[in-house]
């Protein structure tokens, strides 16, 4: 018998043995959250995993990628410790900022209210009750001034979850960080700045898709001539993967609108080496643990395979999917809410594995209010620990090479293909997302996972089943006082709008207004704007003369 033989008669012994004596209950699923069959074992003859290991997995920092896009990972420098923050008022955010990097934080991390996000200024109707409750509230330069006041921006890298008004707010920070006497050249990090997978899944849009498209087409071509250390779109899946759609969904509907922004600025004529290389990605880190991992892998794979073979890319760095990663916020429960510091870690860790450039904890608290300074810190000592007692980062891609893991990297890389098929015959990512393709797969995505919840062939822990009847824990919560945070943040726009020079505010936005009608980029009108104190709403509503604002369809 050869060893090919004996190889398979072991094969078909264990298999005899899985089915007749294995215990397993008659009708038992295994499924991952994306609600994929798990084999049971994956052995080194399945074909998926006979290709070259060249092509398929090389080595650290080398196409193409799978392994890692550094060659020494986390040896040679640790992830960014990333902690997402904001809340109430600038002056309130700017303490929790202080307290985060004094506690051991690597870069800051922006989170914005909803009328910030939506465009509008505080003092908007449509803004009240919901000032700084859900992020920081930012209106104006005044504001993003005293956001960051005492924190030297040249200094430290600054991330911001900004989509449909992310424009104006960078141009904000760029104002902010030169009346502290830094220089654009010196400013580092990273505006998320990414407006398609809004329509698709999070939906705080306010243009049309084609103008907003064109607006991120701006920031690109700005920074990629005056801003070399920005990353200026971190092109997202994690908001797809909130919505409820599988891992391979979020991959591949991630990756098709990073090639949609692709195709955009290589339209407005720069060079695929001129921007792709501080293009970067943002992934969520889910709860299937193997999974994850082999998406994250999978994901550095087809971003390089697509950047060198699609586009042509001649320089290594346009090839790097660089991403940052934060745990999976729909994962968390308000029930037995301390089994989420659990939950948070494990997923940490799958990013971690996973090889991400920047990570971000979820807090315990987050499914009943914005974290406590307490849930915060604890969110921060999760990746301290991954990082200095666990050492999960000191061997470089340690799961490379697993039967399993390399399995589920190959089947991502193909589910992922067969979207980009369908994608592409509906005429590429707009027209896909006008006809309700992406929100129409996600909505059947997430209403098969609650399914099988409700029928029990999920297990949530808390949820249902190892049930408590006691009660909810009781642990602090932070508490926004809305009201008054609106308030405060209406009397400084009054006072704002009464002191500014008016005339120079009007001319900005007369100037804004032009570029827009002229197609130019708008970057820098929005940046002089912003230094003459215009407000976030004036700046967004006058492109909105240009550009009228979008109303999505229904879809069924």
């Amino acid at each position: 018998m050869t060893p090919l033989e004996k190889l398979l008669a072991s094969r078909r012994a264990w298999e005899k043995a899985y089915h007749d004596k294995g215990g397993i209950p008659a009708g038992k699923k295994f499924r991952t959250t994306s609600s994929v069959e798990v084999p049971p074992l994956v052995w080194p003859e399945e074909p998926a995993l006979a290709a070259d290991y060249n092509e398929k997995l090389g080595f650290p920092g080398q196409f193409p990628f799978t392994r890692g896009v550094h060659a020494s990972m986390y040896r040679g420098k640790l992830w960014t410790m990333r902690q997402f923050s904001g809340f109430a008022t600038p002056e309130e955010t700017n303490k929790r900022y202080k307290y985060l990097l004094e506690s051991g934080g690597t870069g800051l991390s922006v989170a914005f209210d909803l009328p910030t996000l939506m465009g509008r200024d505080a003092d908007d109707p449509m803004s009240c009750g919901e000032v700084g409750k859900c992020g920081v509230a930012i209106s104006s330069l005044k504001d993003m001034e005293t956001l960051f006041q005492d924190i030297p921006l040249g200094k430290i890298t600054t991330s911001m979850t900004i989509n449909a008004p992310a424009a104006i707010i960078w141009a904000m920070f760029i104002a902010a960080a030169e009346n502290q006497g830094w220089k654009r050249t010196e400013l580092g990090g990273t505006t998320q700045n990414d407006i398609l997978k809004e329509y698709i899944a999070q939906k705080e849009f306010i243009y049309p898709p084609e103008p907003s498209v064109k607006l991120v087409v701006d920031t690109i071509e700005f920074a990629a001539r005056e801003m070399p250390k920005w990353n200026p779109v971190s092109i997202s899946g994690y908001h797809i993967r909130e919505a409820g759609s599988t891992a391979v969904q979020e991959l591949a509907f991630t990756l098709a609108d990073g090639m949609a922004y692709v195709d955009a600025t290589l339209e407005r004529g720069l060079e695929i080496d001129e921007f792709a290389p501080r293009l970067s990605l943002f992934f969520n880190s889910h709860l299937d643990f193997f999974e994850e991992i082999g998406k994250f892998r999978a994901a550095r794979r087809i971003w390089a395979k697509k950047m060198r073979d699609k586009y042509n890319a001649k320089n290594d760095r346009s090839l790097l999917c660089r991403f940052h990663t934060q745990t999976a916020g729909c994962s968390l429960t308000a029930q037995q809410p301390e089994n989420n510091l659990m939950r948070v870690a494990y997923q940490a860790l799958a990013g971690v594995l996973g090889g991400t450039q920047s990570l971000h904890c979820n807090s315990m608290d987050e499914t009943l209010a914005l974290p406590s300074e307490k849930a915060v810190k604890l969110s921060l000592r999760t990746q301290q620990i991954v990082a200095h007692e666990i050492l999960a980062g000191m061997p470089i891609d340690p799961l490379g090479g697993s039967y399993f893991v390399e399995a589920v990297t190959d089947a991502m890389e193909e589910g992922a293909e067969d979207y980009f098929q369908r994608i592409d015959a509906l005429g590429g990512v707009v027209p896909a997302i006008e006809a309700g393709f992406f929100q129409k797969e996600i909505a059947k995505a997430a209403f098969t996972y609650q399914k099988e919840i409700e029928n029990n062939e999920r297990i949530i822990v808390g949820v249902n089943d190892y049930v408590e009847d006691d009660g909810q824990l009781e642990i602090p919560i932070l508490k926004i006082e809305e009201d008054e945070v609106g308030q405060v943040q209406n009397r400084k726009l009054t006072e704002l709008k009464k002191h500014r020079d008016k005339k120079r505010a009007q001319e900005c936005m007369d100037n804004i207004k032009a570029a827009t009608e002229k197609g130019e980029n708008v970057m820098p009108h929005l940046i002089d704007g912003a230094h003459a104190y215009c407000t976030l709403g004036e700046m967004v509503d006058v492109m909105a003369e240009v550009y009228s604002v979008y109303e999505e369809p229904a879809f069924f």
